[in-house]
């Protein structure tokens, strides 16, 4: 089982989960939130039994913190991407 920080496989996607519904219902975040994502991310892809679906999913999501990150508004920015940010948790919802 993979973990980091502590957090075991379960654990991480549900973070996952509730940063991306955060942002969905917020309309607004923070660059650590961006930040944690992607240390999460990281560490769920080190896991080689991983869905490759559920990794197209992850990858998404990854170059959304990242593009979040370097944005002039993050909340323009969580705006922009509504309607993944809900597909997003829906399909994790599948694979976890």
């Amino acid at each position: 089982m993979c973990t980091v920080m502590g957090l075991h496989y379960e654990h991480q996607v549900h973070l996952l989960k509730d940063i991306l519904t955060d942002h969905q219902l917020d309309c607004c975040g923070t660059v650590a939130e961006y930040e944690q994502l992607e240390r999460v991310i990281k560490s769920l892809m080190a896991n080689t039994e991983l869905d490759s679906n559920f990794k197209n999913v992850l990858e998404d999501v990854y170059r959304y913190s990242q593009s979040g990150i370097s944005s002039k508004s993050i909340d323009s920015h969580i705006q922009e991407h509504q309607n993944s940010l809900s597909q997003w948790v829906e399909q994790m919802d599948s694979y976890s």
